[in-house]
């Protein structure tokens, strides 16, 4: 028999909704698709046809409405796998636990998580204005050190071998994407493993006053190759939510405009236009 969950293990607000997200259960689409930034939200909303229902807190925006006819909500994260694992949690919560009872509804709902994200190339052969899905995510972050779960063999290899390449004193995750929502979202696109940075400038080689440990931490991931399986980005979120989708029992997907490359040194000047082209594909697909 389920547990009730205590107050102090999953808050709801007064007004019935969930703590951080703002939501109640009706808010959501079973379709979501997620940015980082707050202000990019309403770049996605744009091609509604409708917008129901906004809400807005902390560094959580939400819009839900339809795209032709399909029901989709979108909403910001904010940056970081920490925000990552409170945000698939809530999400899932509205969908599984009865807010009311606390209690653990007996038939689960699987979610579609569509992110659609800025990335960095780790590839020569990959510039700057590509768009590419994430088969996987690599965790240089040490989110899963505190959940269990289970990895196939090639998971844990890749992990293994980016732990002695780089010297750490963990081993990274390595978690793979929804070959479902890879297969609706991929005609058109690269296809690529992508590594997620607990940081934006030391943890991805940046030096500004600090020198980082690993300084050429890049051209080390770049080089990673486990019998065909290379690394192909990086970012601060996706593994985070493949691990979370994992564990949660979610259908989630990782879109990465590149408006960088960090071997050739090249900075795409119509990063918004990327971003732009990578939202209406996806729109497109989602409601096809």
């Amino acid at each position: 028999m389920s547990k009730r969950i205590p107050e102090s293990e999953l808050i709801i607000n007064p007004d019935g909704s969930i703590y951080h997200l703002n939501l109640k259960p009706e808010h959501l689409a079973s379709t979501v698709i997620t940015v980082g930034d707050p202000d990019r939200v309403e770049k996605v909303s744009k091609y509604f046809d409708e917008i129901e229902f906004t809400m807005s807190k902390r560094e959580f925006v939400t819009h839900t409405g339809s795209y032709k006819g399909k029901r989709i909500t979108v909403m910001s994260t904010g940056m970081g796998t920490d925000n990552i694992e409170i945000f698939m949690t809530e999400l899932d919560a509205l969908v599984n636990v009865d807010l009311k009872t606390r209690l653990p509804k007996k038939d689960h709902t699987t979610l579609n998580v569509i992110r659609i994200g800025t990335s960095g190339s780790m590839q020569k052969s990959i510039p700057a204005g590509s768009i590419l899905a994430s088969a996987f995510g690599i965790g240089l972050d040490t989110l899963m050190t505190f959940y269990k779960a289970e990895y196939s063999d090639l998971e844990k290899e890749v992990g293994v071998q980016i732990q002695k390449s780089l010297g750490l004193p963990f081993i990274p995750y390595c978690i793979q994407g929804s070959e479902k929502l890879l297969a609706l979202l991929r005609e058109g696109l690269l296809v690529g493993n992508t590594v997620t940075c607990p940081g934006f400038f030391g943890p991805q080689g940046r030096e500004v006053r600090v020198k980082p440990a690993i300084p050429d931490i890049i051209e080390k991931l770049g080089k990673i190759n486990v019998d065909g399986f290379q690394l192909t980005n990086f970012e601060m979120e996706t593994a985070g939510y493949y691990a979370m989708g994992r564990l949660l029992g979610h259908e989630v997907m990782s879109l990465n405009a590149i408006v960088a490359n960090r071997i050739t040194h090249e900075f795409a000047d119509n990063a918004h236009e990327i971003v732009d082209n990578l939202i209406q594909h996806t729109l497109k697909k989602l409601a096809g």
